[in-house]
């Protein structure tokens, strides 16, 4: 039987460990850990994501610092905000939501952020420190998928692993963080000939190429795991467009594939909430950080 890996569930369960843990620890640091989200434009996904952010902020006592710019907003502008946000004591994690609107230097913004409140672990220095194996905030998407990976007992010591996509949000980091864990690691992208060869090898599948559903049967090994970054929002049937109302669906043909694999991550309910989830971690370990607090944070940070 397909194990499904319930990342809402698990997410739930780490959200009262990190209530309690601020709870503990809130007399000694003498303020709340403190989060700022930067969002620049009105892309409505964006919106939507920023809100789950804050509202998980507010379910465990992380102060939320968001802010919210029109697209015409001059860069030097944003500039000033995210450099006063970092002499910000009470802040304690910075995040630039991605995609910025036209015309924004995405590499220069982050840059700006200071590594020790980078929660979105794409700072330069931070995905430095990651190549090394040095402690620091790691990016959340792929943090997540190997939180998740844990909590399910599934190993990856040893597997051969292959990850579709290359991006520093999660194709990159992901690579590099199973190769620490001593799995065997391939990055497919774009230019990939012969796509399923390559993945049919797979132990180990993660998926983030933003297409939906281009991950099927063929595709997969049998008795392999299968981790869906990927989610879309579709018609439920294409002949007949609007009328026919919305869907959400992932990278992966989850029905095709299921009955195939060791485990596999839904499309909503699996990576997404380890994401927002790993933004608090990071954010906490960052305040336990600047506080002076015992560090807890060490067996959800790879």
């Amino acid at each position: 039987m397909t194990l499904i890996l319930d990342g809402r569930k698990f997410s739930e369960e780490l959200e009262q460990r990190l209530q309690l843990e601020i709870s503990a620890s809130l007399a000694n640091a003498g303020r709340p850990p403190g989060l700022a989200v930067i969002r620049i434009g009105d892309d409505p996904a964006s919106g939507v994501y920023v809100s789950n952010k804050e509202k998980a902020c507010s379910r465990i006592g992380v102060a939320s610092y968001g802010t919210h710019l029109p697209a015409t907003t001059s860069l030097d502008e944003v500039i000033r905000k995210i450099e006063s946000l970092n002499h910000n004591n009470n802040v304690d994690g910075i995040l630039l939501q991605l995609p910025l609107p036209i015309g924004f230097d995405e590499t220069l913004l982050l840059s700006i952020i200071k590594p020790e409140k980078d929660v979105d672990g794409l700072h330069s220095l931070n995905l430095g420190k990651l190549i090394k194996g040095d402690s620091a905030p790691r990016s959340c998407t792929p943090a997540g998928i190997m939180a998740l990976l844990e909590r399910n007992d599934i190993e990856i010591e040893g597997k051969r692993a292959v990850v579709i996509g290359r991006s520093i949000l999660v194709g990159k980091p992901m690579a590099l963080m199973l190769q620490s864990a001593n799995a065997t690691v391939s990055v497919a992208h774009s230019y990939t000939k012969e796509l399923s060869l390559l993945t049919k090898e797979a132990d180990l599948l993660v998926v983030a190429a933003g297409k939906p559903q281009m991950i099927g049967a063929e595709h997969v090994k049998d008795n392999s795991v299968v981790i869906d970054v990927g989610i879309h929002r579709v018609f439920k049937n294409p002949e007949l467009g609007e009328k026919s109302g919305y869907k959400l669906c992932g990278d992966v043909r989850f029905k095709e594939v299921a009955p195939f694999v060791h485990a596999l991550t839904p499309v909503p309910g699996g990576v997404g909430p380890m994401t927002v989830t790993m933004l608090l971690v990071n954010a906490v370990n960052r305040w336990q950080h600047h506080c002076g607090l015992s560090l807890t944070m060490g067996d959800l940070l790879p």
